[in-house]
């Protein structure tokens, strides 16, 4: 069971990296600074045993990448933000890929809720047959 939930944490962390990705990929920026830098979580399995009395093994978290602050320059004379020659800066971040990474974390977190799901279920009826 720790193992399943180890992956469900990772997933939401993951899922917090696509939303906040998703927030601000329509985010203007001046063309004289960074523009929002993507988010990346990564993770590592951890080996059984190894990780600070986890014997299930599973997965963790290791740390939040960016990706870069170039971003893509639109033509906009009108916002607020442009440069002289009109322009301004979004982050370079692709939808369709993120929609596609959050139905996979997505599909991996319901898969570990299953797995918990199920283990407590098997605890439950061990715990049954003990009682008749």
């Amino acid at each position: 069971m720790g193992a399943a939930g180890s992956g469900m944490t990772v997933a939401r962390k993951w899922m917090d990296a696509i939303s906040d990705n998703l927030a601000n990929m329509n985010n203007a920026s001046r063309t004289s600074g960074d523009a929002f830098r993507q988010r990346f979580v990564t993770a590592r399995a951890v080996e059984y045993g190894s990780d600070h009395g986890n014997q299930a093994g599973g997965v963790r978290v290791t740390g939040v990448q960016f990706g870069s602050g170039a971003g893509r320059m639109v033509h906009e004379p009108d916002n607020p933000l442009a440069d002289e020659n009109g322009y301004v800066k979004y982050p370079d971040i692709d939808l369709a890929s993120q929609m596609g990474q959050l139905i996979m974390t997505q599909r991996a977190y319901q898969a570990n809720a299953a797995v918990v799901d199920r283990a407590k279920s098997s605890y439950e009826a061990a715990l049954q047959i003990g009682k008749k």
